[in-house]
C-alpha cells in the first residue's frame, strides 16, 4: 500500500483523473480503518462524531443542527442517534417552543465512553506526514472543493 497505481493495479489518462481516483481509494482505506478502530467501543465512526459534537458543544443541540456539524452529512442520521439513544448515549428532550423539533444531549455515560478512546487514531493515519506535508495537503483539498 503507498501507491495507488500499483495498489490497484492501473494506469490512468493523467494525474487529475489519479488524484481524484487516490481521494476516493484513500478515504475508502480511512473509513475502513475507522470502522476497525471503533469497533471494540460498540459506535461506528458517525456515531463518534456525533458525540463529540454533543460533547463540543456543552449543551443539547437539534438535531438539523448536529447534521449539519457533522463531518460526513449521513441521510440517516436520526437512525444514528436512534442507536444512541438505545445505548443510553445520548437524550431526547423535546423543545418547549415547537413540538417538531427535538434537542439532543449527551448523557454522562457517552461522556464516559468519549473518555475510553483513546485520541490516537488520526495521529496514526497521518504518521508518514509531516505537520508542512499535512498542511499542504489540507490546502489542496480545500482549493480542490471552490467551485
Amino acid at each position: 500500500m503507498g501507491n495507488i497505481s500499483k495498489d490497484i493495479n492501473s494506469k490512468f489518462p493523467n494525474n487529475k483523473v489519479k488524484a481524484l481516483l487516490n481521494i476516493l481509494y484513500t478515504a475508502n482505506w480511512i473509513s475502513s480503518l475507522q470502522n476497525e478502530y471503533f469497533k471494540p467501543f460498540g459506535i461506528s465512526p458517525q456515531q463518534f462524531n456525533i458525540l463529540r459534537i454533543l460533547n463540543g458543544a456543552n449543551q443539547a443541540l437539534s438535531v438539523q443542527v448536529i447534521k449539519e456539524r457533522m463531518v460526513e452529512r449521513a441521510p440517516n442520521a436520526t437512525r444514528l442517534m436512534d442507536k444512541l439513544h438505545a445505548k443510553n448515549y445520548i437524550k431526547r428532550l423535546a423543545c418547549e417552543h415547537d413540538r417538531r423539533v427535538v434537542h439532543i444531549e449527551i448523557t454522562q455515560e457517552g461522556k464516559d465512553l468519549l473518555s475510553e478512546i483513546p485520541s490516537n487514531l488520526n495521529s496514526d493515519l497521518f504518521k508518514n506526514l509531516n505537520e508542512d506535508e499535512a498542511e499542504q495537503l489540507s490546502d489542496l483539498l480545500d482549493k480542490m472543493r471552490i467551485l
